[in-house]
């Protein structure tokens, strides 16, 4: 009996332990406005699979929330605590359970004692999977002059599980750059390092290979990589890259180029190609993508200026240049697709649609490096009818860039500045007919103590079909050692 009644009242403090922390709704006011949360998740179309959209009162003060989700074809999932805390396998379920559904959220919360239920709100569970295990990023602070910690990681989207892929103090003062896969293959990669030991790493047939930092005969490093699709080629650009600051107090630097120029590298022989047509003496190439059938080449040009005093205007056009397989070469004729002289602003970041309908880019007043401009905007172009326009539905009145498709083209993610006008954050919006949902940002298990926390930005995300498999350690060691393969120009 002594036994039963110590086991009894174990079984009751582990339930005041666990629920007993926070209240209960009671006297309820209801309100006819929607809550203000952080994240703002209401009205956002989401995959089957993505991690809870957990999310927190805006308002401090809020010391507890209750919160109910009901399905509109079946299922229920309740949350009481400081914020909205979901059971990741419950969630799981209740998405799969409503596939092209709805899900509705009822928010109760309490303030100085005071409970409040506001208007319920859809969260849209979209009829198309994501069809991606995960995305990759660079993690970087916002330093200007020193390589200060920074890395390469991959994040599970199913889940809070981050990793990292290789972090500068394995390696140190080195510059990491971003991580590029070729469609999301994890299989086929390639990123830069910069500093003492720099190098060029492609990762393909299961091997890594460390090229030379730079080639004389290039004239620089190999930068803003985007790989053919049939895997043997990968277009680069070349910059001599500089960076100036602003005493105005909306924009912080600037980024520009005294010399750009576009190629391509051969993977199976090493093979440098280059061409005039995309290295012209008084013109900038830049940004270069091949196109899904791997039949063209596209880039964004700009007449060089002079530096710094006529920075802001340089403005690039998009064009692009026919591609052959079998010989590595670039075609006779560029085609102009957007032309500065026509929009009065600049083109830059141009990634097409892996069904080769469309190509999203960003939108600048000048220049590419558009990170630091307030103003970038998304923009789409459909290369079946020619049109081009805003996407009004995605962007904000700060940054938006750096984006990129999935594989099935029904979901895209980019980075924004949209929070707190200082980092970008990675951001998700499903996409059909041409036009874009209400972004939702990148899922956290506690969001607002994470992004108020974090003093690091997203850069050049991108979507992963499976978990990468690294030795970061070996990486290390092998970027510490002075055995590089040499390039050759064609």
């Amino acid at each position: 009996m002594r036994i039963r009644k110590i086991c009894s009242l174990y079984s009751l403090l582990l339930v005041i332990l666990f629920t007993g922390c926070h209240s209960q709704p009671e006297d309820v006011v209801q309100v006819n406005q929607l809550p203000d949360i952080y994240p703002d998740y209401t009205d956002v179309t989401i995959p089957v699979g993505i991690a809870p959209l957990n999310f927190s009162m805006s308002d401090d003060d809020f010391t507890t929330m209750d919160v109910t989700i009901k399905g509109t074809k079946s299922g229920t999932l309740h949350t009481n605590g400081d914020y909205a805390d979901f059971d990741i396998d419950e969630w799981h379920q209740l998405l799969e359970n409503n596939q092209g559904g709805d899900l509705l959220v009822t928010v109760c919360a309490e303030k100085n004692g005071n409970w409040t239920q506001y208007r319920e709100f859809p969260i849209h569970i979209s009829k198309y999977p994501l069809d991606e295990w995960g995305i990759t990023y660079r993690r970087i602070p916002p330093s200007y002059e020193i390589y200060s910690k920074m890395g390469l990681y991959q994040r599970d989207l199913s889940n809070f599980e981050e990793t990292a892929l290789l972090i500068n103090t394995q390696s140190p003062g080195m510059c990491i750059n971003c991580h590029t896969a070729n469609r999301t293959n994890p299989d086929q990669y390639v990123f830069h390092i910069r500093g003492a030991h720099g190098a060029t790493v492609i990762h393909r047939q299961g091997k890594d290979e460390l090229l030379k930092a730079k080639n004389d005969s290039l004239g620089g490093a190999m930068v803003y990589p985007y790989w053919h699709p049939n895997g043997r080629y990968c277009t680069f650009s070349t910059n001599n890259t500089t960076q100036m600051f602003h005493l105005a107090k909306n924009k912080r630097i600037e980024v520009y180029d005294t010399k750009s120029d576009v190629f391509v590298y051969d993977t199976e022989t090493h093979t440098i190609l280059k061409d005039t047509l995309v290295m012209k003496e008084l013109w900038a190439e830049n940004c270069p993508a091949f196109s899904p059938d791997g039949k063209w080449l596209y880039f964004i040009t700009a007449k060089r200026q002079l530096y710094p005093t006529d920075y802001d205007k340089e403005k690039y056009s998009l064009c692009r240049v026919a591609f052959d397989v079998n010989t590595g070469k670039i075609g006779q004729q560029v085609d102009t697709l957007i032309a500065t002289d026509r929009i009065g602003k600049s083109v830059t970041w141009p990634r097409p649609s892996y069904d080769g309908r469309y190509i999203m880019y960003t939108q600048t007043d000048y220049g590419y490096f558009s990170v630091w401009h307030p103003e970038a905007d998304l923009w789409l172009l459909d290369l079946q009818t020619g049109e081009t326009r805003p996407m009004t539905e995605v962007n904000s009145k700060r940054m938006e860039s750096l984006h990129n498709w999935n594989t099935n083209n029904h979901w895209f993610l980019f980075t924004s500045r949209r929070d707190n006008g200082l980092y970008s954050q990675v951001y998700f919006a499903s996409f059909e007919n041409g036009k874009a949902t209400k972004p939702f940002l990148l899922p956290q298990r506690d969001p607002k103590n994470y992004y108020r926390r974090l003093l690091y930005s997203f850069n050049t995300p991108d979507f992963s079909n499976r978990r990468i498999q690294t030795n970061a350690r070996e990486m290390g060691i092998q970027i510490e050692s002075d055995q590089r393969i040499t390039t050759t120009v064609k």
